[in-house]
């Protein structure tokens, strides 16, 4: 028996017009939004989580090398993940909300609390910033708690000793491994082992280690580097659905060395999307300060820091030199400072050396001189900046385009002095200027600091391992302290 085509057209129409409420009406309309600046307009690399979905459909292929049942897999992963993004960025919501209420406060309430003395409680535990060292105390310190509250670092499992999960913790790359360590075998708090439930997601390899095993010494080579990265997030895009997501933009990595940057070449979306997080913060050589972070290069001599650091002379005690730098001919800026100064000031308080004479001690010189100054090597970080505040000698940066670290909540000028390199010349007359009372400020800057580039075995509150992460929660927000 045939039926009549109105009776068939009849639950088709129903059919289609179902559809169309479900997937138009009910569709869910969730962004990743990294949020816009306090201070500014939303810059450009902010990445709408949908748009990103949508060409995955051909850019998996890149990225997702598995064999058909592992892509199966991600694609049923990645609506999981999918499901768990709105609560999380709600939660993100209410924190950058309350970010903006501090930075609305009217400028009295903020300049009364900028003139103030930096706490003098030496518990970390009960710590709050505020002083002329901060841009804006209170603000960076409702950060910091919002991000004590529910920041979340997922920590890939995947990967071999000794590149991944392991890194160096003694010298001048130290804190490569340190940090490494404390993310995955320190308390715990803000590292998760849901990565559904993760803000960030760590890569955890080591460039410095990288250079050990894979580099061939003198071939100037770092294609092994870029390969093995390049190996890395390929199998981390294809086990899990995470990368994929976002291509990467809330993933960070994290290296010390001076190649770090040329690692991170080896995938397009680590070097222009993820958070670097490296020493080598060299905005001529493609660092970006609004997403990537700078790291403080601190050198342990064998993993820890030298006893004379550890208690500074009293203010009481005279400092006999005015400035003080001792170290090898490299790079384009010690040149011109060996060149001008190297045994050539007259009164003989300027020590310059390039080699220090073996009956004279570095660190003495550091704490005798008022000034310790700090010039780019190869690269543009120098340990020598957080020796100096170790030595509560101020710190007198010689360098061209580093981002210094921590600059976004920290204001150097409160602690430091920063010379242009074509005033080398000009270093004794321009620190001779500055008087006793500026001196004496900058100097109880450099003391207030210090908890700031201190590495703690366990980590604790406001030291560098959170300062650390503090700055990859503000990327992850995509909020300025200013």
């Amino acid at each position: 028996m045939e039926i009549p085509r109105k009776y068939l057209l009849s639950p088709i129409l129903s059919l289609i017009l179902l559809s169309f409420i479900i997937v138009v009406v009910l569709r869910p309309c969730q962004l990743l939004e990294f949020a816009p600046i306090i201070a500014g307009s939303k810059p450009a690399y902010s990445v709408p989580l949908d748009s990103l979905r949508t060409k995955l459909s051909s850019e998996n292929q890149l990225h997702a090398v598995g064999n058909s049942g592992e892509l199966r897999r991600n694609k049923f992963r990645n609506r999981t993940a999918t499901r768990k993004v709105g609560k999380l960025e709600q939660r993100l919501a209410a924190a950058r909300a309350a970010m903006r209420k501090v930075a609305s406060e009217s400028e009295g309430e903020r300049s009364n609390l900028s003139v103030a003395t930096t706490a003098r409680d030496d518990s970390y535990h009960r710590y709050v910033p505020a002083g002329a060292i901060y841009r804006n105390a209170r603000l960076f310190y409702r950060s910091y708690l919002e991000m004590e509250k529910i920041f979340k670092v997922y920590v890939y499992p995947d990967g071999d000793l000794p590149i991944a999960h392991d890194g160096p913790c003694k010298d001048i790359y130290s804190i490569e491994g340190r940090f490494l360590h404390e993310m995955e075998h320190g308390a715990g708090r803000f590292r998760t082992n849901d990565p559904n439930a993760a803000h960030v997601f760590f890569l955890p390899f080591s460039v410095t280690w990288m250079v050990k095993y894979l580099y061939t010494p003198l071939s100037f080579n770092v294609t092994p580097l870029k390969k093995f990265v390049s190996d890395y997030v390929r199998v981390v895009s294809t086990r899990h659905p995470f990368w994929n997501i976002t291509h990467g933009a809330d993933h960070f990595m994290l290296a010390c060395h001076d190649w770090g940057p040329h690692a991170s070449q080896g995938n397009p979306f680590l070097y222009n999307t993820s958070i670097r997080v490296l020493c080598n913060a060299n905005t001529s050589e493609g660092f970006n300060p609004r997403k990537d972070v700078s790291l403080p290069e601190i050198h342990l001599y064998g993993g820890e820091v030298s006893p004379k650091l550890l208690s500074p002379p009293p203010d009481t005690a005279p400092r006999r030199y005015l400035a003080f730098f001792s170290g090898g001919l490299h790079g384009p800026i010690r040149p011109a400072l060996l060149g001008h100064w190297k045994n050539h000031d007259e009164n003989d308080v300027i020590r310059v050396y390039e080699y220090l004479p073996k009956d004279l001690d570095y660190y003495s010189f550091m704490l005798t001189s008022k000034f310790c100054l700090c010039p780019s090597g190869h690269e543009v970080a120098s340990p020598r900046i957080v020796e100096a505040i170790y030595a509560e000698c101020v710190p007198v940066i010689l360098s061209e385009y580093y981002v210094l670290p921590f600059s976004d909540v920290l204001q150097w000028e409160a602690f430091s002095v920063q010379v242009d390199v074509s005033d080398i010349p000009r270093l004794k007359e321009i620190l001779s200027a500055i008087s006793e009372d500026k001196y004496r400020k900058l100097k109880e800057g450099v003391k207030a600091v210090r908890r700031h580039f201190t590495l703690n075995r366990p980590a604790k509150r406001f030291d560098v391992f959170h300062m650390i992460l503090h700055s990859i929660w503000l990327r992850r927000l995509n909020i300025e302290l200013r």
